[in-house]
């Protein structure tokens, strides 16, 4: 009897064993990546170190020039780190509701969890924690080299750096709570007529809001020629608030400035309230929203659509008859595509349904459209002040940059998880007449026709809004083109070779080794590019135009892409000539 009690207390707890078995996985998935390839692996960890040694020296000399301004430049540092938190905040926020949804309702081991005599307050606790953690590496992997740029221009001691640390593990808890809270609600209420009118009433409200918070004010030339911080303070007014003292953002902005300044008892004061803070809503969390988890997720799995409260919705199906469905929208748009061949068209409409019925997908979708409604809209109010041609053209490839980088983004997330979204249905499709190399060539040319109408549109509209010349234009969107072409080649075909059949949910397809390793290749291949064709302009050189280096930067450019673009997906159709299923 004592020999068995004593085999019981030994058993670790269920959550405990999900940690070792997390753990054990991770470490054996490192282990096979780095016997498979080497030199894949060794490439990543030099451009970790790269980026990290690279965006540290840019940093240090950003916050160098902003900390040279005599009186204004602690004035301009504090309200960027204000600022910078406060956004993070709110992006970190949006990314965790976003990741627990999926980790939570659309998961294959949620599911699989749930079946077994297992609570499902440790079932939410693990995927919270998985959720958190999922959602905020990026946010630390930005956040750690501005920080340690901003130590060294203030001449911080040792103890800011660990101190630092426990501050931003403190911080990336909070939102990792509301958004979990959040995705909670959202299942639970989800399907209900008043939640999305409450839902739709506040969205607008507070765009309409934010709309006119952020409307530009000019700034008059009788204001120019008087005191420079009347006006500082004008264009900063927006910008207040940041520093609303009940946000979290601004206890750990506090507590890093005073912390830096060496004014301990202020920056303990703040750490503290956070402190307080992720103590109360975690100890919340890890009690009382695992009761709720498992209501939401039976509502989840048991309503058929979440329209089902609206009459039109009712009405649109009580006309669909036994067998006799009418053509959908997807259907009638591929429809009218006839030109295509029928088995095309069919994987089309397969392709957009499933893309329509994942949530997460189309919903981070609209998350990046609004993004950029919110870039091209402050765009255009930035620029009614830019008058300088010196200017015009540094903001012009910056803007190629920003565009560039939307690209990648929307490459990475979207175009390489499609070949491992088949998941183990994939047989069924290997098995039709058109077979697996037409199909990632489909793929491929709808990923580029797609990605060409948010590109292009974006590219255009924001050069325009710089006042460029139409030539100028037509150059900008011949480049986004390019660039569309290859990325999606590099993403498509870096799908094929490094596919992830066991997981359903794409956000941790992408952050597995393949993920990685593609927007690591798209980074470089964005950097590589921009600065070969500015290197070419010479109105960024400020020298006398050059025929030869320009001709010789935009070949180096195209081939450039034509082999990041082309190479991978040839290696990846080439791939499943011998794919086994």
């Amino acid at each position: 009897m004592a020999d068995s009690s004593v085999q019981l207390n030994a058993v670790p707890g269920p959550l405990r064993l999900l940690f070792r078995v997390s753990a054990l996985q991770m470490w054996r998935r490192l282990k096979s990546v780095r016997e498979q390839s080497r030199l894949l692996t060794g490439m990543i960890v030099c451009f970790m170190g790269g980026y990290l040694a690279l965006s540290f020296w840019l940093f240090y000399l950003g916050l160098k020039f902003v900390s040279d301004f005599p009186g204004l430049g602690l004035l301009l540092m504090e309200r960027l780190l204000y600022l910078l938190f406060a956004f993070l905040f709110v992006l970190l926020l949006l990314s965790n509701l976003i990741i627990s949804y999926s980790n939570l309702f659309r998961n294959r081991e949620a599911s699989f969890l749930m079946s077994l005599p297992v609570p499902a307050q440790t079932i939410f606790r693990w995927k919270f924690i998985e959720s958190t953690l999922l959602a905020s590496w990026a946010f630390v992997f930005l956040i750690a080299p501005l920080l340690a740029a901003f130590g060294l221009t203030q001449g911080v001691a040792w103890h800011f750096y660990p101190v630092t640390l426990v501050l931003i593990a403190l911080f990336i808890m909070l939102p990792g709570v509301a958004g979990s809270w959040c995705a909670l609600n959202l299942a639970r209420y989800l399907d209900r007529r008043v939640f999305q009118i409450a839902a739709l009433g506040v969205a607008l409200t507070f765009l309409s809001l934010v709309g006119f918070w952020w409307k530009a004010q000019p700034v008059t030339d009788d204001m120019l020629e008087t005191r420079v911080l009347p006006v500082l303070d004008q264009l900063l007014l927006k910008t207040r608030f940041a520093q609303f003292p009940f946000l979290p953002s601004y206890w750990l902005s506090t507590s890093v400035l005073q912390w830096a300044e060496g004014i301990l008892t202020t920056a303990g004061f703040f750490m503290l309230v956070l402190l307080s803070n992720v103590l109360f809503f975690g100890f919340l969390a890890f009690t009382r929203l695992g009761n709720l988890y498992y209501e939401s997720a039976s509502r989840v799995q048991s309503r058929a659509s979440v329209w089902g409260h609206w009459e039109w919705f009712r009405a649109v199906r009580r006309r669909k008859k036994a067998f006799n469905y009418s053509r959908g929208l997807a259907e009638k748009a591929v429809g009218l595509l006839g030109w295509l061949d029928v088995d095309t068209r069919a994987l089309l409409v397969k392709d957009a349904r499933m893309f329509w019925r994942d949530t997460t997908q189309w919903g981070q979708s609209v998350l990046l459209l609004g993004l950029l409604g919110v870039y091209i809209i402050n765009l255009r109010h930035f620029t009614s002040e830019l008058t300088n041609p010196f200017w015009i053209q540094r903001i012009s490839y910056l803007n190629l940059v920003a565009c560039s980088l939307n690209l990648a983004t929307l490459t990475t997330r979207f175009v390489y998880p499609q070949f491992s979204l088949e998941g183990r249905r994939l047989w069924i499709v290997g098995l039709a007449p058109m077979g697996l190399p037409r199909v990632v060539k489909i793929k491929y040319w709808l990923a580029n026709c797609t990605a060409l109408l948010v590109t292009l549109s974006l590219i255009i509209l924001s050069s325009y809004l710089l006042k460029m010349t139409w030539d100028r234009i037509a150059f900008f969107g011949a480049v986004v083109t390019v660039m569309t072409f290859s990325l999606n080649g590099l993403a498509a075909g870096l799908g094929v070779l490094y596919p992830n059949f066991k997981e359903s949910n794409p956000t941790k397809i992408v952050s597995g080794f393949g993920g990685t390793f593609c927007l690591v290749l798209s980074f470089l291949y964005i950097l590589c590019s921009v600065s070969m064709l500015a290197f070419g302009s010479a109105e960024m050189r400020q020298e006398a135009p050059s025929p030869e280096l320009a001709l010789a930067s935009i070949c180096g450019f195209v081939a450039l892409s034509f082999v990041l673009g082309w190479l991978p997906l040839k290696l990846g159709l080439r791939h499943l000539r011998n794919f086994e299923f």
